[in-house]
């Protein structure tokens, strides 16, 4: 079979077409003919050497992929042949607390991911695709939408008239957006494209603010929030927005951080989450019993994955530099079938 492997952390250009033995099945194991894969920021922190010492190369990379069972093997009851399924982001994580043991079982990082005609995957580790969604869509879920879902709802206790702020337009912060509003919250959504908030107001935002034109934005988002703050901020930018975010949210609200766009550091105040008793959670993807929540949502509303653009196979690194570009509006994917 042909699969991609990650063979340094040379970047982009250590990203590799191989061809591989089709992986057997053991016991509880079951095929996957992979239909199509999505990228998220995380992949690019795998293949430039930047995700921790974890990763071990040669490594195929992804955690998001969805496909068909093909083949079941022995003492299989979850799935059959025929069915359609997503991966989960740790293999290992059914249910309950993160542990150090689980968090070994990243696909695309711990252990060999989705990037390939055909995986190999424990029974444990898959969900059941909603019905009205393609493979291209189900592709999208196993990171972005899940850690969105456990970030506004499976911790954030989200309700109607929340107030949410969301920075960008990557694949956590659009399903975040929709999300949200499936509960009947408000969003404010910050981007520096106004062709971009221009989307995000088409897809429910209700107030959009350009961190460019508006660099004080915490401070617009206080105004708009009549001098309160938002209830809950979904922080991906990391130290570069955190000291924005922890100004704009209430006294008593929560952020969530989920992401290190802005990059990495450790100056940061931490007197403002004291002084406003603020709820501060990191959020890593998510269990297989959050996605398996969150899929019965998608599909009770019917939800859409937001897709930028779908590249085919043969054309990954490519994918990878557009992701790399911060060009898109929601997620990237590769399309193997």
């Amino acid at each position: 079979m042909k699969a991609y492997e990650v063979q340094s952390d040379a970047g982009i250009d250590g990203l590799k077409l191989v061809n591989r033995p089709e992986p057997k099945l053991g016991l509880g194991q079951v095929l996957i003919r992979v239909k199509a894969t999505s990228l998220n920021y995380r992949d690019l922190l795998v293949i430039e050497g930047a995700y921790g010492s974890g990763v071990k190369y040669p490594l195929i990379p992804l955690s998001d992929g969805a496909g068909e069972v093909v083949a079941v093997g022995e003492g299989v009851t979850r799935v059959n042949v025929g069915d359609r399924v997503a991966g989960i982001f740790f293999q290992d994580w059914i249910s309950g607390a993160l542990t150090r043991e689980k968090m070994k079982s990243d696909l695309g990082g711990g252990i060999d991911g989705m990037l390939a005609e055909y995986v190999v995957l424990h029974q444990d580790g898959l969900v059941i695709l909603p019905d009205h969604l393609s493979y291209v869509e189900g592709a999208t879920l196993p990171c972005a939408a899940v850690t969105a879902w456990h970030a506004l709802v499976s911790k954030g206790n989200l309700i109607e008239g929340n107030t949410i702020l969301l920075l960008g337009t990557g694949g956590v912060s659009i399903f975040a957006l929709q999300f949200a509003k499936l509960h009947g919250a408000r969003v404010i959504l910050t981007s520096s494209n106004d062709d971009k908030l221009a989307r995000a107001r088409e897809l429910g935002a209700d107030e959009t603010i350009n961190y460019k034109t508006t660099p004080d934005w915490e401070k617009k988002v206080y105004e708009l929030t009549n001098r309160t703050g938002v209830d809950h901020v979904v922080e991906v930018g990391g130290v570069g927005t955190l000291p924005q975010s922890l100004q704009a949210v209430r006294i008593g609200g929560r952020v969530s951080l989920i992401g290190v766009l802005s990059g990495r550091g450790s100056q940061i105040d931490p007197m403002p989450i004291l002084f406003k008793s603020l709820t501060f959670q990191g959020i890593y993807v998510g269990s297989r019993k959050m996605f398996e929540a969150m899929n019965q949502a998608i599909a009770q509303y019917q939800l859409q994955p937001i897709i930028d653009k779908i590249f085919p196979f043969t054309e990954a690194p490519e994918a990878y530099r557009y992701l790399k570009s911060a060009g898109h509006f929601g997620k990237v994917v590769i399309q193997i079938d």
